[in-house]
């Protein structure tokens, strides 16, 4: 018995150090996300200056998504601290963001080959099928714990 206890006082002090780093991720996340807001409507005064529009929005473009990919990981480490599981949903989301914005942004400057536009499509094709099959599973999880209450 003594060694059960040993082993059950390790994995709580293990599950406390993970709750501690990502309170910390969680916290420079946040701090991302506010400096990434100010820096937009900051690059937003600047097209009102700019002779050009599209190099700006552009950077505009970047911008939104890429606080988009910052908001789909925090809100799946906020879950964890509800669960203490990380969702395969929120993880897909950001995933998909992010290859949505490699995308429009390598095809808005026009530097984007054809094998790379094929490969990004087959990988968000194979990330769309993890997130459906993602929430199956959820749902399935969800339905097995109202039975079993």
């Amino acid at each position: 018995m003594a060694i059960f206890s040993y082993t059950e006082k390790i994995q709580q002090i293990f599950k406390h150090i993970i709750d501690i780093v990502f309170a910390m991720i969680l916290v420079f996340l946040v701090l991302g996300i506010g400096v990434g807001a100010v820096k937009l409507f900051v690059n937003l005064l600047h097209i009102f200056e700019a002779s050009g529009i599209t190099g700006k929005y552009q950077q505009i473009i970047t911008d939104v998504l890429t606080l988009f990919i910052l908001v789909e990981l925090s809100r799946s480490l906020v879950e964890y601290f509800h669960t203490h599981r990380l969702r395969m949903t929120f993880i897909a989301d950001a995933a998909i963001v992010f290859v949505i914005r490699e995308v429009m942004i390598g095809l808005f400057q026009h530097k984007m080959e054809t094998s790379m536009l094929l490969a990004l499509t087959a990988f968000l094709l194979v990330l769309g099928m993890l997130r459906i099959a993602s929430i199956l599973v959820y749902q399935k999880e969800k339905r097995l714990e109202e039975l079993q209450q």
